[in-house]
């Protein structure tokens, strides 16, 4: 039986769901497979794959991810960041612009985390570039005592989960392709990911709870 359906009360099944589909002319969203957009030719250093694909942490904070995408609009590439608690993998970071520098990415989306979840992590993972590897970045971690692991060299998923809400979004977000514009762009992402996908959309890594309903869960079982 489909979760979501059940979740609101509907007892059917997935052959029937399948059938109804059919006969309304409905079909799912087809997810593209992931391209690489990261920016790792550079000499800064970088630190090794301490997360090792562990991705089911036992509490909120022992573990953020984070990755950078590009989304077209009509007046140039717009790049989203954002960053993912593993615990209850909810986006508790993210930023929108229309620059790869790091203040506008990677620290941009850090700096929203730690107002959201000020408590930090213990592990900060990411893939190998530029944004997450300039000292800027490297030092904004380290003055949270938050230990970096980064993936290995053109491995996406050694950042699987980061990489798989990406691919959510692309597939599930209404959106024109390309975007108008910079605000456009902000007023679509915005209620995907603070409405849908963090409070209201379920996961199958949850056992098929919304990450809302997870971090509660988490929080009571912590505080017991």
């Amino acid at each position: 039986m489909d979760p979501q359906l059940v979740a609101r009360g509907w007892n059917v099944s997935r052959p029937r769901v399948a059938r109804l589909m059919r006969a309304m002319d409905i079909a799912s969203c087809i997810r593209r497979k992931w391209v690489t957009t990261t920016l790792s030719a550079h000499s800064l250093p970088v630190a090794p794959n301490l997360l090792d694909r562990q991705f089911f942490p036992d509490q909120l904070g022992e573990v953020w991810l984070s990755d950078i995408t590009y989304l077209p609009s009509r007046q140039g590439w717009l790049y989203l960041t954002t960053l993912m608690d593993l615990g209850d993998r909810q986006i508790i970071g993210w930023s929108l612009s229309n620059s790869m520098d790091a203040e506008q990415t990677s620290i941009c989306a850090l700096n929203h985390a730690l107002i959201r979840r000020p408590g930090g992590c213990t592990l900060f993972h990411s893939d190998r570039g530029v944004q997450y590897a300039c000292r800027e970045f490297r030092d904004r971690l380290a003055s949270r005592k938050i230990t970096q692991s980064m993936s290995r060299k053109g491995n996406c998923w050694d950042n699987a989960p980061a990489e798989s809400f990406f691919k959510t979004l692309k597939s599930e977000l209404k959106r024109p392709d390309p975007f108008e514009n910079y605000q456009q762009a902000r007023t679509a992402i915005f209620p995907f990911i603070e409405i849908w996908y963090n409070r209201k959309r379920r996961h199958s890594a949850l056992n098929y709870q919304t990450p809302a309903q997870a971090e509660q869960q988490l929080n009571q079982q912590q505080a017991a």
